[in-house]
This record gives structure tokens, sequence and C-alpha cells, in this order.
């Protein structure tokens, strides 16, 4: 059943604060001045969510409590949906981000739960393989592994970057039978292969670099399950592009990047989305290009809503008036306003 939204909620623009001027600064204040929300003062529980595909791995998600929402679950009194977040590409659940999207989340009576992708954080030791852009029957698993009692008053889906690209592919697929009220993503890739020539772009060659080390030292982690010819594909990447086509694209059964990127953005099944959901991207983001955001036809499909800034980075949105993130601010509008 299609699931309309009001396109009508008055989000706040966003106006960048000093000093963090210019795409580069906003993405890189997360690096350059780490926030650090205080979440000790909420209740802890680790969980291992099981995935379904034989492979024996798990994932390994941390959920947090608000105090009063511990107390009222106990006594069935909770009314605020399970907020799920999702990293994004060499992030896991202690990147900044999502530190401080789940404070905000708490402080609003929300239950949070960061869920660390399969191979990455926590969950790397629990897992022999590596998620990727398309791993959205990892999410579904883990999911439909969770204890009703966290699903009551419903879930809450927040991806970020390649995790927002996973989320709507996992949205487009289905979820009728989980009890997702909303969504939302923030500078998600939904064309994988814009995103990829972006990333290979001159000006970005230190954010590649950055990541794509990262990338590699997950993927060669002792419990990974490796054969040679993989090991060696991983080591001699030079681009995410290499990568991606001489390991993570033949190792989920593509032939190779080109087919990876092209089955996987979440661009292509965008129409079958029948949950609300946000999407929030800048038009200056160095990573993720705006021309495949700008160019869909989003009122065709009236559970979507887009957000579009002109500046903001990515995973950014640094600005005036607040310490939190603009993104953090229009999502719990969003998801205040849904019925």
């Amino acid at each position: 059943m299609l699931r309309r939204v009001s396109r009508s909620i008055r989000f706040p623009p966003f106006r960048p604060r000093a000093p963090w001027w210019g795409p580069d600064l906003q993405t890189l204040r997360n690096f350059l001045s780490p926030p650090r929300p205080d979440l000790d003062r909420f209740a802890a529980r680790r969980l291992t969510l099981p995935l379904a595909d034989g492979s024996g791995d798990a994932l390994s998600a941390l959920l947090l409590e608000p105090p009063e929402g511990a107390a009222a679950r106990r006594t069935g009194l909770a009314r605020r949906p399970l907020a799920v977040l999702l990293h994004g590409l060499s992030g896991c659940e202690e990147s900044a981000y999502m530190l401080t999207s789940a404070a905000h989340l708490l402080g609003l009576g929300h239950p949070v739960l960061r869920i660390n992708l399969r191979g990455v954080g926590p969950s790397r030791p629990l897992c022999r393989r590596q998620y990727h852009a398309g791993s959205s029957a990892d999410l579904r698993a883990a999911l439909a592994s969770l204890d009703p009692a966290l699903l009551r008053h419903g879930l809450a889906l927040v991806g970020y970057s390649l995790g927002g690209n996973l989320l709507l592919k996992f949205l487009a697929e289905g979820g009728e039978d989980l009890p997702i009220a909303a969504a939302a993503v923030v500078s998600a890739p939904i064309d994988l292969a814009a995103a990829s020539r972006r990333i290979r772009a001159p000006r970005n060659h230190l954010y590649q670099r950055y990541l794509l080390r990262r990338i590699q030292r997950e993927s060669l982690a002792p419990v990974a399950q490796l054969c040679e010819a993989e090991v060696q594909a991983i080591e001699g990447a030079r681009t995410i592009y290499e990568l991606d086509d001489r390991f993570v694209a033949p190792r989920n059964g593509y032939s190779g990047a080109d087919e990876y990127y092209r089955e996987n953005a979440a661009l292509r099944t965008l129409a079958s989305i029948r949950i609300p959901t946000l999407v929030i991207h800048a038009a200056d983001d160095p990573w993720v290009p705006l021309d495949a955001h700008a160019s869909y036809p989003w009122v065709r499909n009236p559970s979507l809503v887009p957000l579009f800034s002109r500046t903001g980075g990515h995973v950014g949105f640094h600005g005036r008036g607040s310490p939190l993130p603009w993104h953090d601010r229009c999502i719990a509008m969003f998801f205040e306003a849904l019925p």
C-alpha cells in the first residue's frame, strides 16, 4: 500500500556556520573537531544479530535506551519507535555522525540501535565476509532477528552515505512485514557509478586514499575468509573502483564494478518505496554528485520527501543556530510529523 507523507513540513534552511565554510571543511569537521556526546548515561546492551545466508556470520549492534525508556518498556508505556542507524563506507557504530544522531534521538525518547554492517567494527570478529552497497538482505535478517519487544512501537531507520543507499534498496524491496514507521537517508550515493567517478577525481585524491586504506584493512582482517587471489586483489587495488572491480564485485556474483554499481544503485528502485522517507543531500557534496538527486522525478512517489541544500558537504551540515547538525534536526522533525 502506498503511504503518503506530507511535504509541507517547514524544515529550517541550512546556513553554514564559521569556521566550517565550503564543502570540504563541512565534510571534515567531524575529523578535525570530533563531537563527544555523553552516551554513558544511557543504558547499553550489546546485541548479536545472526544473518540468514548460511555463512554463520552475524552483526554486532549496540542498543541504547533513555533512562525513562528503559523503565517505561518494563511497564509497557514506551511510545517512541526504535531508531536504527546505519553507517557509511569504512564507518562503524563509533563514527561521529552515528554518535551525534544517537545522542539527539535518545534525548527525544527514542531507543537507538547502532548497527555495525558485516565485517566492520565490532562485527568484524563475527564475520568471514564483508558488506557491500547492496547488502539489503543483511539488514532484513538483522531486523527480523530483533526481540519483538523492541519493535512494539515501530521502527525509524536512518542511513548515512553508503548505508543510505543500502537502506533505500532495502525499503524498495519491501519491508511491509516489519513495523517501519519512517526512514531517512543523508548524503546517499544513489547513483553508485557516478559517486565512484567523483571520488576518483583529482580533487578527491586524499579522500580516496584514506577510504581505500581503511577498506583494505577491514577486508584483510585475520578472520576474513579469503583466497590468495582475493588477498592480492585487495592489496593491489589503487582506487576504490579497482577494489570493487577486482574483489567486491566478483566476490558477490557480479562480473565487475560496472554491473555491481548498476544492480545495487538505489536510484533504479526509488519508485518502489512505500515507506515515508526523507532524502537529504547537499549540492556541494564533494563525494556524491547531485545530478541523480536533482533529475529524479520525486513528485511521482508521494512517500519520498527530498530535502536538498546548496551547501553542507558530505554528512556535514554544520549550521548556524545549533551545535547539532542540520540533518539531525530535520530527521527529528520528519519523524515527529508522522502519525
